[in-house]
């Protein structure tokens, strides 16, 4: 059969509103008063309010923490990071640079640099029952393409990522994360969102391309059909190589070119997904011929998504609320596990979130449903460095919980850091109860008697 790809929010709100409607009529909500297979623990059981989830840290890593989040509590540091990071390598030089920040920031927030020093981080996360997940830190916007020849560096790059995530024997169902602009221009997505809008793309034959076929993509000029047919087999290769090893997680990026970014990620569903999800997408999907994977985040460019659509005279993509993203994010996440329950082979879902409020409806509503939480049909995710309190005692109460693990040089992630820090300062502003936790278990030690 072959599958046409025409993306439209309306679509997706439509089929997503009745599923959840159809779902509820026909479960009945039979599922309300069921009991707890698998250890699943009722939601009074799940508490983030006990500092004693820190004892794992060692005294240094709770004095970096601290101090981390304190630099990331003012505004000011924040908006300014990528300045004041540009200003300080340019006074101390390279080496000094790299002497402030390995230690701190980076220390904090990414795995290693080296090889061992990722298994090192790795076996870690490991024996604190946390899952880790690999990333890549490399990605483009408009106006930063760098070549067919740098494309296939990153590819070998995405190829070291895949061998890493499956070379810790300790991890059950490793994953990792991926960025469709390391291998596929930002400027060429946001043609082919253009081109979206007005037609539609068959599957079929991105998936013959994928294999090397010489597709001729209509509304492409030479040039760019030429970009994304290797882009494309690029993509296979990660496919190929990462399929019944590593589930790979694509990452959401702007919504100006994240049509362009869906469409290639389902093609790629439609080739690899057929007995079971390795592919994963950021949001769902109403094509049901394969097994279907769902990455849920709540957004991280929310004041470049609003400037862009003044600038471009658009109507604002974002929710005028925290309270309607919340209520937006619970809604789908109540859609996913309804579907679950229902089909825990051909839907798989990781609830990636900092929020203690959505964690907790995702347990309850798991609990409720009768999803065993051992199974893996459901997992949870949080970034390297924050929310160690809601990861650790999600790791001690039995569930499946992932810490994306971005790796690679100072240099290498200090851009990285910069977008993430800028994209997620409203979360990183928002750490004073993580702060509060940590200081709580460092005055526990600090009273404690010597040589304990």
């Amino acid at each position: 059969m072959s599958l046409l790809f025409r993306p439209s929010l309306h679509h997706f709100l439509s089929v997503r509103l009745l599923g959840t409607a159809t779902l509820r009529r026909l479960n009945g909500e039979q599922h309300a008063a069921s009991h707890f297979p698998g250890g699943s623990t009722p939601l009074a059981a799940l508490s983030f309010e006990d500092p004693s989830a820190f004892r794992v840290k060692s005294f240094r890593e709770l004095i970096r923490a601290l101090g981390v989040f304190k630099f990331c509590s003012f505004p000011m540091l924040v908006n300014n990071s990528g300045k004041l990071i540009s200003l300080t390598r340019s006074l101390l030089g390279k080496r000094g640079f790299s002497l402030i920040l390995r230690p701190t920031v980076y220390a904090q927030f990414v795995a290693g640099e080296t090889e061992g020093e990722i298994a090192v981080a790795m076996e870690k996360m490991s024996s604190l029952g946390l899952r880790p997940m690999l990333a890549v830190p490399i990605e483009e916007d408009l106006g930063e393409s760098i070549g067919e020849h740098r494309y296939n560096e990153n590819l070998e790059a995405m190829l070291e990522c895949v061998r890493l995530s499956c070379s810790n024997a300790l991890t059950k169902d490793p994953m990792m994360q991926l960025k469709m602009t390391a291998l596929i221009s930002p400027e060429l997505c946001v043609k082919l969102t253009s081109l979206l809008s007005e037609q539609q793309y068959d599957l079929d034959l991105l998936v013959r391309a994928m294999d090397g076929e010489l597709i001729s993509f209509p509304g492409l000029t030479e040039t760019e059909n030429a970009h994304f047919l290797c882009g494309l087999q690029r993509l296979n290769k990660v496919g190929e190589a990462s399929v019944m090893k590593v589930r790979v997680l694509v990452d959401a990026e702007y919504t100006y070119m994240n049509p362009a970014l869906s469409l290639v990620t389902m093609a790629m569903m439609k080739k690899f997904n057929q007995k079971e999800a390795w592919i994963w997408n950021t949001y769902q999907c109403y094509l049901k011929s394969f097994c279907l994977g769902v990455k849920l985040v709540r957004g991280a460019y929310m004041d470049k998504e609003r400037k862009l659509a003044n600038q471009e005279s658009r109507p604002d993509p974002i929710h005028q609320s925290w309270e309607h993203t919340n209520d937006s994010y619970n809604g789908s996440l109540d859609i996913m596990l309804d579907l679950i329950s229902q089909h825990p082979q051909r839907y798989r879902l990781i609830v990636a979130t900092h929020n203690e409020e959505s964690v907790r409806h995702a347990a309850s509503r798991m609990a409720e449903l009768g999803l065993d939480k051992k199974s893996g049909s459901v997992c949870f995710g949080q970034l390297l460095g924050m929310c160690d309190h809601v990861s650790l005692t999600l790791g001690q109460q039995g569930y499946p919980i992932y810490k994306s693990m971005p790796y690679g040089s100072v240099d290498d992630t200090v851009p990285y850091l910069v977008r993430r820090a800028q994209e997620n300062r409203t979360v990183l502003q928002g750490i004073r109860k993580e702060r509060d936790l940590l200081r709580l278990e460092l005055r526990r030690r600090l009273r404690m008697p010597l040589g304990r």
